[in-house]
C-alpha cells in the first residue's frame, strides 16, 4: 500500500488501549508533587477540575471525530469548521509543543530507569519508540496493551496497600488551606495527566467505525483514568499528607514504600521498572498522534509534502515518523525537563480550545452542543491562563511564532 491514504485497523480496545496508553504515562507518577504545591488541600478538587475540562475536551473531541474521520484532529477539526489559520495554530501547538512533550516523557522513564544516565537513556527509549511506530499500529498497540495492563494493575496495588499503611502524622487539616488560583494552577498543571485521550481523535482515519468506536473509547478511557487518579490522589493524602507530596521526588514510591516499609527498596525499583514502562508507553503513542498530525499538515502543504507519504502493506507513514523522532532527539539533547512539560501543559490547553471552538459549531448536529464545548473551551482559557508565568510566557512565544509562519508562509497554501 502507498499513497496518502491510513488503513483501517483499530478496534474499540485498540483504541482503548491507545487512550490508556497515553494517559497512564509520565503524568501519573509526576504530576502528584507540583498539583499539591499549588492547590495545598485542594488537590483532589483540582484534579476533578482537570477531569471536568478534558471531559467536555473528550467529548468535544469524539463529536468532531465522527464528522472528520480523517487522521490530524483539532487541526482539521479548526481547518473546516473555523479556518485555515484555526487549523494551523492547532496545528501548529500540537506538533510543536507534543514534541517538548516527547521529550519529557523520555526523560522521565531515564529518571526512573537509569539514574545518573538519563541523558543516555532518553535518546535510547526514542530510537527504540520511533522503531516501534516504524513497524505499524498495530504492533505499537499491542505492546501498549501489556504496557497499560501491567501499570493499572501496579497502581491499584499500591492503593490497595495504601489501605494498611499508618495515615500521616501531619492531618490533612493542619495544611494551608487551599486558595482559589491554586486549584486553578493545580488543575492546570495535572491537566498534563489527562492529555492522551485525543490520540484515539488523531487516528480517525486508522479505526473501524468511527462513529462508534471513537466517542466509546474516549469516554471509557477517560472514565477509567479519572477514577483511578482519585483513588491514588486520595491514598497519597491518608499516607504522605498535602506536604509530603508536595516535597517528594516520586510521591507515588514513596506512598510505596511507607505503605510497606520492610521490603521499601524491592518495591520501590518494582514501581521504578513500571513507571518506565508506562512512560515509555505513552512516548509511544504520543509519537503515533504527533506524527499523525504531521501527515496531516503536510497534505496541505503547511509542512514538506513528503512527510505526508505512507507506504507498506500497514500503511505506515515513515517519512514522518522518522521527522518526529530527530525533533523529539534533539529536545531531549538540549531541553530542561520542567521547562518542556510546562511548555507543552500550555499548547495543550490552547490546542483543545481550538477543538472546543470547533465543536461550537456543530450547534444542532450535535445534542452537547453548545453547552458541552462552551464549558471545554471557558475551562481550556483558564486552566491554560493559571499556569506559572514562565509556561505563559513560553507558550505564548510558541503562538507568536506560529503566527508569524502563517503570515510567511500560510496564507500562500491557503489561497492554493
Amino acid at each position: 500500500m502507498s499513497g496518502s491514504s491510513l488503513r483501517r485497523s483499530l478496534g474499540v480496545g485498540d483504541a482503548v488501549t491507545v487512550g490508556l496508553g497515553a494517559m497512564l504515562g509520565a503524568g501519573v507518577f509526576a504530576a502528584w508533587a507540583p498539583a499539591a504545591s499549588a492547590a495545598g488541600t485542594g488537590m483532589l478538587l483540582a484534579v476533578v477540575l482537570a477531569g471536568a475540562v478534558a471531559t467536555c475536551n473528550a467529548l468535544s473531541s469524539a463529536a468532531l471525530a465522527v464528522r472528520h474521520p480523517v487522521a490530524g484532529g483539532t487541526y482539521v477539526y479548526g481547518r473546516e469548521r473555523l479556518g485555515p489559520l484555526w487549523g494551523y495554530l492547532a496545528g501548529w501547538m500540537f506538533i510543536v509543543g507534543k514534541c517538548a512533550s516527547c521529550a519529557a516523557m523520555a526523560m522521565t522513564a531515564a529518571s526512573y530507569l537509569a539514574p545518573g544516565r538519563e541523558r543516555v537513556a532518553a535518546v535510547v527509549s526514542v530510537v527504540v519508540v520511533t522503531g516501534l511506530n516504524l513497524l505499524g499500529v498495530q504492533r505499537s498497540a499491542a505492546v501498549t496493551r501489556v504496557v497499560v495492563s501491567v501499570t493499572i494493575a501496579a497502581l491499584l496495588g499500591v492503593v490497595v496497600a495504601a489501605l494498611w499503611a499508618d495515615p500521616a502524622t501531619t492531618a490533612v487539616e493542619m495544611a494551608s488551606p487551599a486558595q482559589p488560583w491554586g486549584v486553578l494552577e493545580g488543575a492546570g498543571l495535572f491537566f498534563f495527566a489527562f492529555a492522551g485521550y485525543a490520540r484515539i481523535a488523531t487516528l480517525a482515519e486508522e479505526v473501524t467505525e468511527p462513529g462508534r468506536v471513537i466517542p466509546c473509547a474516549v469516554l471509557v478511557s477517560l472514565g477509567v483514568v479519572l477514577g483511578l487518579y482519585l483513588l491514588l490522589g486520595a491514598s497519597l493524602l491518608r499516607v504522605l499528607g498535602v506536604d509530603g507530596i508536595a516535597g517528594a521526588s516520586a510521591p507515588v514510591a514513596e506512598l510505596l514504600a511507607a505503605a510497606v516499609p520492610d521490603d521499601a527498596d524491592l518495591w520501590s525499583w518494582g514501581l521504578r521498572l513500571v513507571a518506565g514502562a508506562a512512560a515509555l508507553g505513552a512516548l509511544l503513542n504520543l509519537v503515533l498522534g504527533v506524527s499523525r498530525t504531521t501527515v496531516a499538515m503536510a497534505r496541505d502543504a503547511h509542512l514538506p509534502r513528503r512527510l505526508a507519504r505512507v507506504s507498506g502493506e500497514r500503511g505506515v507513514p515513515r517519512a514522518a515518523e522518522l521527522a518526529v523522532g530527530v525533533v523529539v532527539l534533539v529536545v531531549v539533547l538540549v531541553a530542561d525537563l520542567r521547562g518542556a512539560i510546562g511548555f507543552s501543559s500550555f499548547g495543550v490547553l490552547l490546542y483543545y480550545g481550538v477543538a472546543n471552538a470547533s465543536a461550537l459549531t456543530l450547534r444542532g448536529d450535535w445534542p452537547g452542543a453548545p453547552v458541552v464545548p462552551a464549558l471545554g473551551l471557558a475551562g481550556c482559557v483558564l486552566l491554560a491562563v493559571s499556569l506559572p508565568t514562565a509556561a505563559v510566557l513560553g507558550g505564548s512565544g510558541l503562538l507568536a511564532l506560529g503566527l508569524v509562519s502563517w503570515l510567511l508562509t500560510g496564507r500562500r497554501h491557503a489561497a492554493g
